[in-house]
């Protein structure tokens, strides 16, 4: 992923109260069940700081993330970078209501490149990724 490089975008609407959604992006035990299941921790509040690893064939990323904005129903702003890697982005869940659904705009901004050696940094892999998470995880989190 590099700062040269469109910001990545996943759109997806959800048959549910922007309320439910909310929650879903910022209660910890909920986000354990669609996103990362070893969240150590999460606070939906600005300065807040976690961090936990998550383990690729041989490699580890240790997962570095500080909450930078918060509006409660609407936007929730995360810095990632991975520790002992280069790279730094902002990740942004943006909530809004559209006919009776919730709309969840998910944005990744890097704003200094990571390395291109890692494929799990390519932005295919975030693209994918993404696309995983909202479309495939978190509906499934409300299907069941």
């Amino acid at each position: 992923m590099k700062v040269s490089e469109p910001l990545i975008e996943v759109k997806q609407s959800f048959q549910q109260p922007i309320e439910k959604v909310w929650k879903a992006l910022t209660d910890v035990n909920e986000m354990r069940q669609w996103f990362f299941e070893n969240i150590s921790a999460f606070e939906p509040t600005v300065g807040f700081k976690t961090q936990f690893t998550v383990e690729s064939e041989d490699r580890k990323f240790p997962h570095l993330w500080e909450i930078t904005e918060v509006i409660p129903f609407k936007k929730i702003v995360y810095n990632w970078k991975y520790e002992g890697y280069k790279g730094n982005s902002f990740v942004t869940f943006q909530l809004s209501e559209v006919d009776n659904q919730t709309q969840l705009c998910l944005t990744t901004k890097v704003t200094e490149d990571f390395p291109d050696t890692i494929p799990e940094f390519k932005r295919d892999s975030c693209i994918a990724g993404w696309n995983y998470f909202i479309k495939t995880s978190l509906v499934n989190f409300f299907n069941n």
